[in-house]
């Protein structure tokens, strides 16, 4: 009995094994055969669109209107699996007659550079840095305005913090790192990255595969639905998106992201320290609304703490109600000056 049942394990085990590499041969065939690699993916913005070749973030995506004057303003995308540039285009859209607007692709995102390499917060940060001192050599010297989306509003505040002469004012727009799950009072400028579990991920002969089975349009549809917290998402984004998701490396920063890498372990403390003007947004509804360390900032002097009753991109379902914010907040300071670099 024993040996029949040693027998019948053995023959299950080897069918499973057979069953696991059809299903592996067949996923690769799958995405190397009838999925485009390289879709057409025009600009997601308006204007100059520009590559910035940088020595510690490698090339970066820049889009930039300066046909009005004024301080410039820094636009940032979130981080998912196929974020981009057009995650801010109601705001590009809404200031590029006011002002000087410039939006960034973060690296590994959009047309930024996509090469197989360790995405972190650090590279975050160094990009973002590249993109402030072009656009405050283009325009004088003048301290920035700078407004970043969920998980890059962090990246923004490290920024911030380190070149403080750079900025007149930050804008956060449903921040991560005021939740119960990915605060952050740990160690400085350190990420929450499983090395092993990114190297099983992003390794051919899978991991390309494994990206495009994530990134279908049922899939992406699915984790917008999750992000608006409704059935009404933009449809223009869930198209650019797609798109940008089926471009050549688009699956290194994503699965870099999805390994734990590009999650710092200080964001609460980062926001706790900044002294810079911050105005701060979030939604009511979806799966991004637990903002209970909040009010470790809310009372500050520096600090404007609003919420919409929407999801996680109020500026795509209230692009008035949200204008009409920061303007107020931008009104409130506008008696300090902006600040030339000593």
């Amino acid at each position: 009995m024993g040996s029949q049942s040693r027998h019948s394990a053995g023959r299950f085990a080897a069918a499973a094994a057979l069953t696991l590499v059809g299903s592996a041969a067949a996923l690769a065939g799958w995405s190397g055969l009838a999925v485009n690699w390289r879709m057409p993916l025009p600009p997601a913005l308006p204007g100059r669109h520009e590559r910035l070749r940088t020595r510690r973030a490698g090339d970066i995506s820049l889009y930039g209107s300066t046909e009005a004057e004024g301080v410039p303003l820094l636009l940032i995308h979130s981080i998912n699996a196929a974020a981009n540039a057009y995650e801010v285009r109601p705001l590009y859209l809404r200031y590029r007659g006011t002002r000087p607007v410039y939006a960034l692709d973060l690296p590994g995102f959009g047309f930024s550079e996509r090469s197989r390499r360790r995405y972190t917060p650090r590279l975050m940060v160094e990009a973002i840095h590249a993109a402030v001192d072009e656009i405050r050599h283009r325009h004088g010297g003048w301290a920035i305005d700078a407004l970043a989306v969920s998980l890059s509003a962090s990246y923004l505040a490290r920024a911030s913090l380190e070149r403080s002469d750079a900025y007149r004012s930050l804008a956060l727009i449903s921040p991560t790192g005021f939740d119960g799950r990915l605060s952050g009072d740990g160690p400085p400028d350190g990420h929450r990255g499983r090395d092993w579990l990114r190297d099983a991920l992003d390794r051919p002969p899978l991991g390309r595969p494994l990206f495009d089975a994530l990134v279908t349009r049922p899939s992406m549809r699915f984790f917008l639905q999750k992000t608006f917290g409704s059935s009404a998402i933009d449809e223009g984004l869930l198209a650019y998106d797609y798109a940008s998701a089926h471009q050549p490396g688009a699956e290194h920063a994503p699965w870099c992201f999805i390994a734990g890498h590009l999650f710092p372990t200080d964001a609460t403390r980062l926001y706790e320290r900044l002294r810079l003007p911050v105005w701060m947004v979030h939604g009511t509804r979806g799966d991004f609304v637990d903002y209970r360390l909040a009010p470790r900032v809310a009372d500050r002097p520096n600090w404007r703490v609003e919420t919409l009753p929407t999801g996680a991109f109020p500026h795509f379902e209230q692009p008035a109600a949200v204008a009409a914010g920061y303007d107020a907040f931008l009104a409130s300071i506008i008696r300090l000056p902006a600040a030339r670099p000593a």
